[in-house]
């Protein structure tokens, strides 16, 4: 009786996932262009796009009425090669009929980041610098070219977290900010579970260098907190319980956001962000970030203008065009090609991560991230019908 048991338990656990599989592969496909820009791959695995090939392959959504999207091989930007070798295939080798061609093929354009490659990372080398001489990387004059011209043919355009940041010319930062109705204030923050230089090892050296150069070579920080870094390379730290009331940045959705775009009402957000003000008359503020700050905190912003309060998620979704910009660098989160093959996997999203674990992003990814670009892109789908 036991073994039966054993054996019916065990057939279970087979049949869930093959069928989960077989439901996957008699999905329809669905045919939709995306011009992905990513220029800081340093592995083929393609972790800055790697959120958005994943729901692409689980949608279905292909390049061709056949063919999907391969997370290594379709996009444009920076290819690592082995032995330290690289390709460069950005926009920037297109002539002008080259990107008035790809606007006319591309359904929308996905920029997932322009940071790029610098020499310290492609080439291991050992340097407490910020940066130490750039290979590849920002936004360049084709770029903006196809962002106009995508704009001007009323295709969707999605941008994120440091799109317009550093490398980025101050010249090409203002075209953008131009373009699309908003400003960066020069500021760039993350979450630390501590910010004690002993027990947390990962602190990048620069923003301690960085902070002990304008503080009288002091850093006193123990717990956890934020870090915001400005492109002036000024460093200003908000502490858990010193400047904090809730150490963690939270993303509040708005109304629109919860009932049209699936989002949760709030979540927590651990990694890497951009302070944004927006002009409120051309784009909507979809979803916030909240910083929680004390009467301490709240002085210590102020100080140094930065609001405790700014969009996490901009949208101009009207008839002249269609535009997102997403302030956190969502479409990097730790999640894997394979489970993308299985329809459904979403019910079983509770097992693939810790909700005690105040650093882990996989919970981004199955609340906040799948949920606003699944309604984003169906939507894409269904005005192409």
């Amino acid at each position: 009786m036991k073994n039966k048991k054993l054996f019916i338990f065990i057939a279970i656990l087979i049949a869930i996932p093959l069928l989960m599989l077989i439901f996957w592969l008699l999905k329809p496909k669905k045919k939709l262009v995306v011009a992905i820009i990513d220029k800081t791959v340093l592995t083929s695995d393609g972790q800055e796009h790697i959120s958005l090939t994943w729901i692409l392959n689980h949608e279905r959504i292909t390049k061709t009425s056949a063919k999907g999207y391969n997370i290594s091989n379709d996009y444009f930007g920076f290819f690592p090669k082995d032995n330290e070798k690289f390709r460069l295939k950005g926009l920037e080798r297109f002539n002008s009929n080259q990107l008035k061609q790809l606007s006319d093929d591309a359904d929308m354009a996905y920029f997932t980041d322009t940071y790029g490659i610098y020499k310290k990372e492609w080439y291991n080398e050992n340097t407490s610098e910020r940066s130490s001489g750039i290979l590849y990387g920002g936004l360049s004059d084709n770029d903006l070219n196809f962002l106009a011209l995508m704009k001007a043919k009323k295709k969707l355009i999605i941008t994120e977290f440091n799109t317009i940041g550093s490398p980025t010319s101050p010249e090409k930062r203002s075209q953008f900010e131009t373009m699309f109705g908003m400003h960066w204030t020069g500021w760039t923050a993350r979450y630390f579970e501590s910010l004690d230089t002993i027990r947390n090892t990962e602190l990048p050296k620069w923003l301690i260098k960085n902070y002990k150069k304008a503080n009288d070579n002091k850093w006193t920080f123990k717990r956890a907190g934020i870090a915001f870094v400005s492109d002036l390379d000024q460093v200003v730290i908000l502490e858990d319980t010193t400047h904090l009331t809730n150490g963690i940045p939270l993303i509040i959705s708005s109304k629109y956001g919860i009932e049209k775009l699936g989002l949760p009402e709030k979540i927590k957000y651990p990694f890497w962000f951009d302070v944004i003000v927006p002009n409120n008359k051309i784009n909507k503020n979809i979803a916030d970030f909240e910083i929680s700050t004390n009467k301490k905190g709240k002085a210590e912003l102020a100080k140094y203008n930065i609001p405790a309060k700014f969009p996490a998620v901009l949208m101009h979704n009207d008839s002249d065009y269609q535009f997102y910009y997403f302030s956190g660098d969502f479409c990097d989160n730790p999640v894997s090609m394979t489970s993308s093959y299985f329809r459904a996997i979403e019910w079983f999203k509770f097992l693939m991560y810790d909700t005690e674990d105040k650093m882990e992003r996989k919970s981004f990814f199955w609340n906040f991230y799948k949920p606003l670009m699944t309604t984003i892109l169906k939507e894409q789908v269904d005005n192409k019908k």
